[in-house]
This record gives C-alpha cells, sequence and structure tokens, in this order.
C-alpha cells in the first residue's frame, strides 16, 4: 500500500526544510540490507517525518523510469503506479496542441505538465486533496487551496504556464468548451480491473456526462472496448515495445474515418503510427525468409495485416499474428529462418543437438505450449544461440528453426 501521505506532509515536503532534508536522505542507499539502519537515522534527525522522508525518496527513485525530469517530485504509491509515462503523455498532449484542455482525473500532475507545453489554457481537477497538493507542487511553486482554483504561473522549467487547479467531482462537469481529458482508476476492491463499469470513475457513467464534448480517455489495453459501443477512435499506444494504454478519442477528436490506431513510440526517439484507414490487403504467400513478431499496440489494436501491407509482409496463417517476409522494416527485431518442421519434440531435441544449440529463446502463439517447460525438455547444451517460433499453420503445430538476432 506504501505511506499514506497528508497535506501536511506535502507542505512540509514542499518547504525549504523538506527539500534539504530529502536532499540529505537521498545519500541513502534505502535497500532492504541498510533499511533498519537507514530509518534509525532519519528518526534521529528528522522525527515523525522520517516515514514521509524514505518514502519519498524511494518513489523518486521508481520514477526516474517512467517520468523525464520529475527528479523533484512528489509522488503517492497508487498516483505514481498510474501516473502515464513522459514519452505517451507527451505524444496525446501534442494531439491536442493549441486546445484548452481540462483533465479532469489529474492526480499529481503527469499529463498536466505536457498539456501545458502546448496549450494555451489547462485546467485540472481531482477529488483527492491530497494528490492535488502534489500536483501544485510538481506544477509550480503555489499550494492548492481546497475547493478553490489557484494559478500556477510558473514550473520548475517554466513549462507549466497557465494552468488552473480545482478540486472537483469528474462526474459532474466544472468547466465549458474545454476538450476533457480522463484517467480512471483501474482498481477495484484493491484488484485491478479490464471491466469498463468498475472503472474509477466508472466508464459508463463518465461517457454518459460528457455526452457531445471532445474527450479523451486513456485506458488499460485488456479493456474490453467492444462493450462500450464506442464510435470514436480507439488508440493502442507502446513504449519501447511494451504496450502502456489505450486511449479513446470521441469523434470530434478523431481522424476522418479512423476506427483503430496503433502508435509506437521509443525512449531513443521517432516513432511511428499506423490506422484501420490504410490499406490492409495482402498475398497468401508460403513463408518468406525472416518471420517477424508485429509490436504488441498493432496486434492489440487489430491491425497485423495493415501493418503487413505497408511493410510488404504477409502472415504465416490468416488467424496467427506473426509476419513473414524476405526483409524486415527498419527498427523491427527480426528471425531468420534456418529450418520448417512440423512439432514433435523427439525430432526437434535431435535438430537442436545437430545444430549445436545452446541459448535457447522460444516464441510461442496459437499453441498450447509453456516455452520454459519445453525448453527445460528440449535441454540445449549447446555454444550456439537459436530461437523457435512455435505456432499453427492451418490445423498443424508448426515450429520455425530461426537464427537469434
Amino acid at each position: 500500500m506504501g505511506y499514506r501521505f497528508t497535506r501536511d506532509d506535502v507542505g512540509y515536503l514542499g518547504s525549504a526544510i523538506g527539500w534539504d532534508a530529502l536532499a540529505e536522505v537521498g545519500q541513502l542507499d534505502l535497500t532492504p540490507a541498510t533499511h533498519l539502519r537507514d530509518l534509525e537515522r532519519v528518526r534521529r534527525a528528522h522525527g515523525d517525518r522520517a516515514a514521509a522522508l524514505i518514502e519519498t525518496v524511494r518513489l523518486r527513485r521508481r520514477a526516474a523510469a517512467k517520468l523525464l525530469d520529475a527528479g523533484q517530485w512528489l509522488f503517492t504509491d497508487d498516483a505514481l503506479q498510474q501516473a502515464t509515462p513522459t514519452l505517451v503523455a507527451r505524444q496525446r498532449a501534442e494531439r491536442l496542441a493549441g486546445r484548452t484542455v481540462h483533465d479532469i482525473t489529474c492526480s499529481i500532475g503527469a499529463e498536466l505538465v505536457e498539456l501545458a507545453r502546448v496549450c494555451p489554457a489547462v485546467l485540472g481537477s481531482d477529488l483527492d486533496e491530497v494528490r492535488l497538493a502534489i500536483a501544485a507542487h510538481n506544477l509550480g511553486p503555489r499550494r492548492l487551496g481546497a475547493g478553490e482554483w489557484s494559478s500556477l504561473a510558473t514550473g520548475p522549467s517554466e513549462e507549466a504556464r497557465n494552468v488552473l487547479l480545482a478540486r472537483a467531482d469528474a462526474l459532474r462537469p466544472s468547466s465549458r468548451d474545454t476538450v476533457i481529458i480522463a484517467d480512471p482508476a483501474r482498481r477495484a476492491d484493491g484488484r485491478r480491473t479490464h471491466d469498463p463499469a468498475k472503472l474509477q470513475p466508472p466508464l459508463p457513467d463518465l461517457l454518459a456526462a460528457y455526452t457531445g464534448r471532445d474527450l479523451a480517455v486513456k485506458c488499460a489495453p485488456g479493456l474490453d472496448f467492444d462493450r462500450l459501443d464506442w464510435s470514436g477512435e480507439v488508440e493502442v499506444v507502446s513504449l519501447d515495445g511494451s504496450v502502456r494504454e489505450a486511449c479513446l478519442w470521441s469523434s470530434g477528436l478523431a481522424e476522418r474515418g479512423v476506427g483503430r490506431r496503433a502508435t509506437v513510440l521509443s525512449s531513443k526517439g521517432g516513432g511511428w503510427t499506423i490506422s484501420d484507414a490504410e490499406p490492409d490487403d495482402i498475398e497468401e504467400r508460403a513463408p518468406g525468409q525472416w518471420i517477424i513478431d508485429p509490436d504488441g499496440a498493432v496486434v492489440r489494436a487489430g491491425l497485423v495485416r495493415h501493418y503487413a501491407a505497408k511493410n510488404d509482409l504477409w502472415q504465416l496463417d490468416p488467424r496467427i499474428a506473426y509476419l513473414t517476409g524476405d526483409t524486415v522494416p527498419e527498427g523491427v527485431r527480426g528471425f531468420r529462418i534456418l529450418d520448417r518442421m512440423d512439432f514433435r519434440e523427439k525430432a526437434l531435441r535431435a535438430e537442436l543437438h545437430r545444430r549445436d544449440c545452446g541459448p535457447l529463446e522460444i516464441l510461442a502463439r496459437g499453441v498450447d505450449i509453456d516455452p520454459d517447460a519445453l525448453r527445460a525438455r528440449l535441454k540445449p547444451r549447446g555454444t550456439r544461440p537459436h530461437t523457435l517460433v512455435i505456432t499453427r499453420i492451418g490445423r498443424a503445430a508448426t515450429v520455425f528453426v530461426c537464427a537469434t538476432p
């Protein structure tokens, strides 16, 4: 659960005294091995502030892999878990550049910081007073007065201009002529949920409250979108190969003719997108020289055929997301096919032994196979790395022995 911060904690941590104390605690290891020693040291120096200081330093260290330029931010454990990665929030903000935007579930302000870079006016609201106070700290120097709109003139890097914060219920509209952004909490009764009605606030209620408004709602990529009867765009976003979220864009914010979109981002810079407005005609052909496993955003968005058509690829089987071709798209990991076999363990074990197979990666899709258990049974003991791609072509389980890239 983590430490439960109070508004008094936020006030202290944001003060000059708290700033110095955090810098001091930040020099400690704070590992399981040093926990008791570090805790006693912080208690002697800072009394009952010790828990808040230690938790803040730990959360800042965790946040470094997710949020850019957030080394001086404040967090709660739950808020950090749900916070949008900076590059994903930045990509969404760029789609809204020039608009006035209201984030009705603003939490600790991760989205607000990016919106403030490109939007002339940004509003943020939440029911949680502690998170609002943290958002005010993360955005700029002034703290929020409960129930009041608070102007934040500048942020730590003079980025958070024209930002207003308020305590408000997301299901009761409190702004006009704004684009609405929402990020419903994905946990119900302490457990992660994929049921739209169990989000907080419930997604059906949220959509009903803003009928006719320009709306963007961040959701878990595993959400059952077919239960929503959504008429706008569903965008699935990945970052560095990991699917991070889906975003529902209302019709007024969606590109004409687009119902599904996949956006692939990289922390190294750049990215690309593909939608169902693009062609999806591909031939049925025998496997090419390579197997390509499309990015998870492409698979989750149901755009495998569109991606194949765009990159001169085709499917191993119409029902399976593995693609094949004679070239590998730039920036994508491909597996060069060395051999193709019917899936029989005894014959496969002999073939891997003949190839002096050692390190063995196993990818499986469309077949009931546990890669770790299979690797143990195959007992690869050689020196050369290989990859197995096991899938179903027609009714037959097929294995492709590939060179590991």
